[in-house]
């Protein structure tokens, strides 16, 4: 091997090492990304008792770590109809944002949700970076 393509290699391998360590965001129909929505997408399922896709406004992923802040939708990208929802009363006294927040760790190979919030209408996500020993670039 002559000593040009050596040095590629190893230039290539410790960009790669480096990039690992960072805050990055899944691109739009990556395996990845799926797996992260689908494993968000069951427990709010479950509580809105609904169908649910999300419009993620900042998605990143680091170190086994994913954090999301988007916004809850119905399959097609219609607004979420929260009536019958554990939300219809704070969205009727005003006291509700159409949002979500969620973190999310690998385990096991598998995406799990460490916690969510919906229709904050502050920063929930302040603190859980310490809280659950995440890393802070994910939330920038």
């Amino acid at each position: 091997m002559n000593r040009w393509r050596v040095m590629f290699i190893v230039l290539s391998l410790c960009v790669s090492a480096f990039a690992q360590g960072r805050a990055y965001t899944p691109k739009p129909g990556t395996a990845e990304r799926k797996a992260i929505m689908d494993a968000l997408r069951a427990p709010v399922e479950k509580e809105l008792k609904k169908r649910v896709v999300f419009k993620a406004n900042h998605l990143k992923v680091q170190d086994g770590w994913a954090f999301l802040g988007g916004v809850p939708q119905q399959p097609g990208g219609k607004a979420m109809d929260y009536r019958g929802t554990p939300y219809q009363e704070a969205i009727r006294s005003g006291a509700f944002d159409d949002n979500i927040f969620a973190l999310l760790r690998i385990e096991g190979g598998k995406w799990k949700v460490v916690t969510y919030v919906i229709g904050a209408t502050d920063v929930p996500y302040i603190g859980w970076d310490e809280q659950y020993k995440a890393p802070s670039a994910i939330f920038e």
